[in-house]
Parts: C-alpha cells; structure tokens; sequence
C-alpha cells in the first residue's frame, strides 16, 4: 500500500484500510488525532490497519470497479467538500460542516514503486477532474478538493510488478475511470445531503 494515512505513510505491507468516521466532539483541543485514532482502531482489533478519518456518514460510501484489458480497479470512497480548497490558497470562509474526500483504489496486479507512485498521481488527477466538473465552489471559487483529503494504493505483493501506470497504460486507464465515477457519484450524494440538511437546519 501507499498513502499519506495518519497511522501508517508511506509504503507498507498490511491486509486492512480503516475509514473511521467522527464527529467534532470526539477531537475536542488538546487532543492528539494520531493517537485517537490508534485508540479506536484498537477497539477493533485493526491495530496495523491505514487509518482514514472523516466526518462523513461512512455508510454513503460508494464503490466503483472498472475493467480495462484485463486489469481490474476498483474504488471505494467517501466523499465530503464543506470544507473544499482550491490549490494554491486557502479560504477564509468558516467550514459550516466538516468533510474531507478519503480514497482507496485497489488494482489487481502488482505494481512496482514506480507505477505505484505513478498510480497515485493518477488517481489525484481523477479525484479533481471529478470535483471540478461537478462546480463546486466555496469562497467563491472553484474547489479541487479539500484540506484533508487522503489516498490509499492497493496492490497485491509480487517480485514482478508492473514497471508503468501512465494515463496512457490500461493500469492508469482503469485506475482513472474507477476513482472519476466513484468520486463523481459520491459528490452528487453528498451535495444532496447537505443540501437537505441545509434546508432542514433552516425549517
């Protein structure tokens, strides 16, 4: 696996991802995140599992699986932008609602550092093609994604993994397609959902 996840960065070996959702209260000041998280996740034994928070309700999950020349992708995200940035600066709006755009693509080949890391950039870009293209906005302009976005690469381990997973590879193909429709899908459910609750909070 390769992620920036609040447990375990960076390259690792390990058999489970971890989305643990919480709420404001649960991260009050003076409380360490890092090790919250290790605290929960023990609770169900995943104690060597990549850790990804969020506040969004996990059950509106959504997965996606796409199938290019025999390599399978598939993605699993959860998606929330009320606190959505554009690259580049940082908005000065108050975040009515926490939300953060957490991924994990898993492929069905090995794959070397390289395309791992090639992979990886891939599935940024389809990240915030998606979020472009649904508009978007907060502070007036349009967001590329959020302040605390994470990204989990899956691969199973194999001495002869793949050496490329460029956009024009069926690796990035598939690893594109998966994360763009399942990113997309899971912008429309969130912007539904706070559009209701947006307007039951003004009922």
């Amino acid at each position: 696996m390769l992620s920036w996840s609040i447990t375990r960065p960076g390259f690792q070996k390990a058999r489970d991802v971890a989305w643990l959702q919480v709420r404001n209260c649960d991260l009050p000041e003076g409380v360490d995140p890092i090790a919250y998280v290790k605290r929960r996740i023990g609770e169900y034994d995943l104690t060597d599992a990549l850790a990804l928070m969020t506040s969004r309700d996990v059950r509106r999950h959504q997965i996606e699986q796409s199938l290019i020349e025999g390599v399978v992708a598939t993605c699993l995200t959860t998606v929330g932008l009320s606190n959505g940035e554009r690259v580049g600066g940082r908005c000065a709006e108050p975040v009515r609602l926490p939300g953060t755009i957490n991924t994990m693509l898993h492929l069905s080949l090995p794959l070397s550092e390289a395309a791992m890391l090639e992979t990886l950039s891939i599935v940024v870009q389809a990240r915030t093609a998606a979020v472009l293209d649904s508009g978007a906005r907060r502070g007036g302009v349009a967001v590329t994604g959020t302040g605390t976005d994470c990204v989990v690469i899956v691969a199973p381990p194999g001495i002869d993994g793949a050496p490329y997973a460029g956009l024009h590879t069926a690796i990035g193909e598939a690893a594109g397609a998966a994360t763009y429709q399942a990113t997309s899908r899971g912008i429309r459910t969130w912007m539904s959902d706070f559009e209701a609750l947006t307007s039951a909070k003004l009922a």
